[in-house]
């Protein structure tokens, strides 16, 4: 059970919380890094990079207009990356109030629900994001990772197949699916799906980092040192290496330390 709790905070912290450069229905804003578990590509639509500068200015144009929605998305953005994620739910749940009906402001509320750790809400509110007629792969994918969160993961995991028949092979969307695996112990097969999303074009070094630590958790240390230095300067895969060392334990049980693994990745990223 120690096990479960630690997985779960995987999705808690490191596939839902720390995927801040994108706003749901493919309005991506900020360019703070994402990590896999959300929603897909990284952007940067915000003229102000800095997520505590873009706080400021975001957060004025909100409090002078607050039925601007552009400006409510990128404020609640912002308030994400420097980690007030409360304070982000009530600025979409005021935006999404003052614009009924807005699909991107219900996904950012719905996200930032997501982030805060309020997943049956979450997941209540990206359902109306979007439609059947008209599906978003990157909701569908976050929906998955709520019901991950929940417990219901085979649930959890027809998002995920639906999310992939409209984009196949994204890499975020199987980075979830893979992660899902984790969370039931199914650690090959979360090693098949994970392997297909760091052979994607679009894969990133957090997506290769889910990888290794699978391949760690079922005990296959050099091959995950191996996975975590591929590509890197000299002392960049050093750190990795004995970052992947300290969280996997090698002479401890590997799987009770997954979870901080992705959270402490994330919060690198």
């Amino acid at each position: 059970m120690r096990q479960q709790s630690y997985l779960a905070r995987l999705l808690a912290s490191a596939a839902m919380s720390a995927m801040l450069a994108s706003a749901l229905g493919g309005c991506q804003t900020t360019g703070v890094p994402d990590i896999t578990g959300s929603l897909g590509a990284k952007a940067n639509t915000n003229s102000v990079s800095d997520p505590n500068q873009a706080a400021e200015v975001y957060g004025e144009k909100f409090r002078a207009n607050p039925k601007d929605a552009d400006a409510a998305l990128k404020y609640g953005q912002a308030l994400r990356a420097i980690g007030q994620r409360a304070q982000a739910v009530a600025v979409l749940e005021r935006a999404a109030i003052l614009n009924p009906g807005n699909k991107a402001v219900l996904a950012g509320w719905g996200r930032a629900l997501a982030d805060n750790g309020q997943s049956q809400q979450a997941f209540d509110v990206l359902s109306r994001a979007h439609t059947p007629a008209n599906p978003d792969w990157r909701i569908l994918s976050v929906q998955g990772t709520t019901l991950d969160k929940l417990g219901r993961h085979d649930e959890a995991r027809r998002y995920y197949d639906s999310a992939l028949r409209i984009a196949p092979d994204e890499p975020s969307v199987l980075s979830n699916l893979g992660m899902s695996y984790v969370l039931t112990k199914e650690l090959p097969k979360a090693e098949e799906v994970l392997r297909r999303a760091y052979a994607s074009a679009g894969a990133d070094s957090r997506i290769r980092q889910n990888l290794a630590l699978v391949v760690g958790l079922q005990g296959r240390f050099s091959e995950a040192e191996s996975i975590v230095k591929a590509d890197l300067p000299a002392d960049e895969a050093e750190a990795n290496v004995a970052y992947l060392k300290q969280m996997l334990g090698r002479g401890g049980n590997a799987r009770a330390g997954a979870g901080d693994v992705l959270a402490q990745g994330a919060r690198r990223s």
